[in-house]
């Protein structure tokens, strides 16, 4: 599985034979002008919730690429099929086996709504699992309790997709409790550094994870990694 740090909280996903994209912001992003989303090859859509810097770019990358198919809440992906898109919804604790493997979706403390001001479900992440690898992308979230039932899902996870950016999400403190809770030392750290109140100190959040015996993984925009 390669992912690829898109910036905020875009991740880029490929499996063996599907490529995924979660939570679009690119076009909307001073951090990766770099990145030509119009260039983007995806199969699916991944929504963790509906506010505008998870959604921004989701039609225009549906419309190159007709056949993807969003997956989110029900909510979201309602108000997105009235815009023509292709969508399969889930909600709280619901798992459903894709060609590409399963995805569940889980809790997550934070707030949803869609940028035309439409009740946009309750906010949620993602277990993915392929025949290979297990990975948990937290979505926007506070440090909550929920994420102990996380390894019941997953006994073995690859990778933990956290936010550490604080302010809006829990910050990189709560985050190494979180991969403690979710048992998982390898860390993506993501949601941080696109808006003045979340912009992290690098330095201290990488010696944090460490004097925890933890990594903590900060990718540049558009730089990937194998797991």
């Amino acid at each position: 599985m390669n992912i690829t740090f898109l910036g905020h909280a875009t991740i880029f996903i490929e499996t063996e034979n599907y490529k995924l994209i979660i939570d679009p912001f690119i076009s909307g992003n001073n951090l990766a002008t770099h990145i030509n989303i119009d260039t983007l090859k995806v199969d699916y859509i991944l929504i963790t919730h509906g506010h505008q810097d998870h959604v921004l770019d989701v039609e225009t990358i549906a419309e190159n690429n007709p056949n993807a198919i969003l997956i989110s809440n029900y909510e979201i992906v309602q108000w997105f099929s009235e815009k023509g898109i292709k969508g399969h919804a889930l909600n709280h604790g619901g798992n459903y086996h894709f060609d590409f493997g399963s995805l569940k979706y889980v809790n997550a403390i934070h707030s949803s709504i869609l940028p035309d001001g439409s009740y946009g479900g309750n906010p949620g992440g993602f277990i993915l699992k392929t025949p290979s690898k297990c990975i948990y992308i937290a979505g926007d979230t506070a440090l909550t309790l929920d994420m102990k039932l996380i390894p019941m899902t997953c006994s073995v996870l690859d990778l933990a997709v956290l936010p550490i950016g604080d302010n809006f999400t829990m910050g990189y403190e709560d985050a190494s409790i979180a991969s403690d809770f979710i048992e998982c030392n390898k860390v993506l750290g993501y949601h941080y550094d696109t808006f003045p109140p979340i912009k992290l100190d690098k330095t201290a959040a990488q010696s944090h994870f460490k004097s925890k015996g933890k990594e903590l993984i900060l990718l540049d925009v558009g730089s990937n990694i194998s797991i």
